[in-house]
This record gives C-alpha cells, structure tokens and sequence, in this order.
C-alpha cells in the first residue's frame, strides 16, 4: 500500500470522511550555505522524498491531527493556540500565523505521514508546514498565495517551534519545480530556475547518521561573527548593510579591523555568494564539471573557513576526490553532522553505495545511509 492510500484508508476508519490528500516535498540545497541569514544567494530544489497529509473540515472549533509514523493523535482547540510539546507545534503553529493574519479558519481533521528521513536535514519540518498551509487553503478555500503560505510556515517555526531559520526550506519545497533548481535571492525573495539536467550523472545524499551537540551555539556564534564583520566594514563603507553587500576588496580594506576569525567567516559568505552564481551559469551551460568543482570549493570554504564540518563529513567528501565517477561533493546544510550531497554517475551508483559505506564504517564504526534524490515539483495537490 502506498503513503497516499494508507492515508486515505486510516482517515477513512478514524474520521468517516474521504480526505482531500496534499504532497509536500522535502528539500536539498546544491549550493549556498550559510548565506541565507547574510541575505545572500542559495540554490535549493524540492525532492521526491514527500509529506502526505489527508484532510476534511469537520464543523467544530476543535481540530484532531493523527500522525501515522508516530501513531499518536493530537486534538487542539483554534481558540487556544499555545505552543506544546512534539510534533504537534508544527501544525498549530500553522493555524495560529493563519488565524493572526485575520483569516478565519474552522475545524478540521488531519493525517498525514512520509518518506523523508527524519534528522537527515532535508526539512522535513518545512514539508509538514507547508503541507499544512497548503491543504488549509484549499478546504476552506481561503485563496492565499503560495508566498504568503510559505511566510506562514516560516512565522509557525519562529513561534511555536522556537528556531530562528531562514526562509530558504520553506521557499524550496513550495515552489519547486521538476528538474530545477531555484536561485533564490533571500533579502528580496526574487527567484529564478535554472536547469538541473543531470544525463548520466545523478544525485546521491551519503548521511552520517551523526548530530553534533555543537551546531545551535555555533550557528548563533556564525551569526554573530558576521555581523561584526559587516559593523567593521561598513564603518569604511556607509552603503554596505549586509555581507551581501561586501565585496572582496572591501573587506582586505577592513582586514585591519578585525579578527583573522570574523575575517574568514566573512570571506566564506562571499565567495559562497560568488559560487551560486557560477553554478547558475555552469548549469545554464550544462557544464556539470564545473559544477562539481563548485562543490568541492563550498566544501572547503564550510570546513577550513567557516568550520561548519566534522571528521565524518570531511572524510566522506575526501573519500570522493579519487573516484573518478564522482564529479563533485559537499556537506550540506548546518553542519556538524547531516549529509554530504555527491554528484556521481549513474552506472557506478551500487559501487559508490558499497565502497563509500565500508570505508565510513571502518572508519567510524557507525553505518551511514544513502538516500538518491531526483528533483520534483513544490507542495500541491495529490492526484491519485
């Protein structure tokens, strides 16, 4: 049985109704780490690792929400809407930023469950959020924008979840498009596909099955340093609000100013504002040997400039260099733990997954997963 059809059979046992089913997508980011909160340039794609959420309105003031991968049900009332413990906070969350922007909403029921990795950094947390701003909007025929509904999920992680994120995980698994990445400018929102057409090579996400303790402290600490960095700068230049608006030369003038810390955090964000528009025009060129080369400079600069990485990070994109069926490799997202994205051909994917996987596990003694992604559309409707 399907996710969609074990939805719908379970909505259909629990709550005697015939559920309206949304997907909504997980996401991977190519390129273009940690420049979100310096309002800089990322390059995220939706995935076909999904959330699927069944729902009906129910005509109460009370909403039930069952979810099928925890197997526990959770009811809440839209007249107090406070955060709580687990998984539940996402879908209120939701309901709260709706109901806060003025827009009336009624009871209603929900089930949803999926096949995206928890805790592999795929934003799972965006993909239930979205699915459920999305499926909102349309039993209750609310007529919102797909921007206001991604706005929405951000304000539930902020509110209720407690995590200060960008905008970037939201933005990609609501607009995403098959085959594209999005180039998406976070202090303006303008966007823009480009293609991701990969031919013989395809998409391998190798997860390190690891979380370290360090990343919250240390993200917070990243933020800082390259805000002093842009404070330092723009004491020299009135006109730069952000590293967005720091160039290289810029910030050799400033050099003086600072600590040779803060100075290579913000000459990271940079030049990792540089490579997504190189990527961008790599792609456009369908010249994927560059591209793999990008990664390997994001790596870098994550792991020697912005020391975002661990061993078993480093190890695995190291590992890559040698093989020849591997284009390009990178951590991906935070740091400290999650996955590295590789580019690698197709007809050596079973190689890559054996070999890669008993060096990490004599290496670390801990096995690792892989995961292929392809890239899909944004959250919508399921059609059955």
């Amino acid at each position: 049985m399907t996710i969609p059809e074990l939805i719908t059979k379970t909505f259909e046992e629990k709550y005697q109704q015939n559920p309206l089913i949304v997907r909504s997508p997980g996401r991977i980011n190519l390129i273009g780490e940690h420049t979100d909160y310096n309002e800089g340039f990322v390059l995220p794609a939706a995935i076909d690792k999904s959330i699927y959420l069944g729902f009906a309105k129910n005509s109460s003031r009370v909403c039930r929400v069952y979810s099928i991968d925890f197997q526990e049900e959770k009811t809440f009332s839209l007249d107090n809407l406070t955060p709580a413990q687990g998984w539940v906070n996402f879908v209120m969350g939701v309901a709260a930023a709706i109901q806060n922007a003025g827009i009336k909403l009624e009871g209603f029921d929900c089930v949803f469950g999926g096949d995206i990795p928890i805790g592999a950094g795929l934003s799972s947390s965006a993909a239930l959020e979205n699915g459920v701003g999305f499926g909102l909007n349309e039993i209750f025929d609310l007529k919102l924008e797909r921007l206001q509904l991604l706005k929405f999920s951000q304000q539930a992680e902020h509110a209720f979840v407690g995590v200060k994120c960008g905008i970037m995980d939201m933005f990609a698994s609501m607009m995403g498009k098959q085959d594209r990445v999005i180039r998406l400018d976070c202090r303006s929102l303008e966007h823009s596909y480009f293609p991701l057409e990969l031919g013989e090579y395809q998409l391998i996400l190798c997860n390190t099955k690891v979380a370290h303790s360090l990343a919250e402290s240390a993200y917070n600490q990243r933020r800082e340093e390259c805000q002093e960095g842009v404070d330092l700068v723009s004491r020299q230049f009135s006109e730069v609000k952000s590293l967005r608006d720091v160039t290289l030369q810029m910030l050799e003038k400033a050099k003086g100013e600072m600590s040779p810390v803060v100075y290579k955090r913000c000459a990271y964000v940079i030049q990792e504002n540089e490579r997504v528009i190189k990527t961008c025009k790599a792609l456009d060129d369908h010249d994927l040997i560059a591209v793999g080369q990008l990664l390997y400079g994001s790596h870098k600069g994550l792991s020697v400039d912005y020391e975002v990485s661990c061993p078993e990070l480093d190890f695995l994109v190291d590992y890559t260099r040698d093989l020849p069926y591997v284009l390009g490799a990178r951590m991906m997202g935070g740091g400290f733990g999650g996955c590295t994205i590789n580019l690698i051909k197709k007809s050596d994917k079973e190689e890559f997954i054996t070999t890669i996987g008993v060096a990490y596990s004599e290496k670390f003694g801990r096995q690792m997963e892989t995961y292929e992604v392809n890239v899909a559309d944004g959250t919508g409707i399921f059609e059955h």
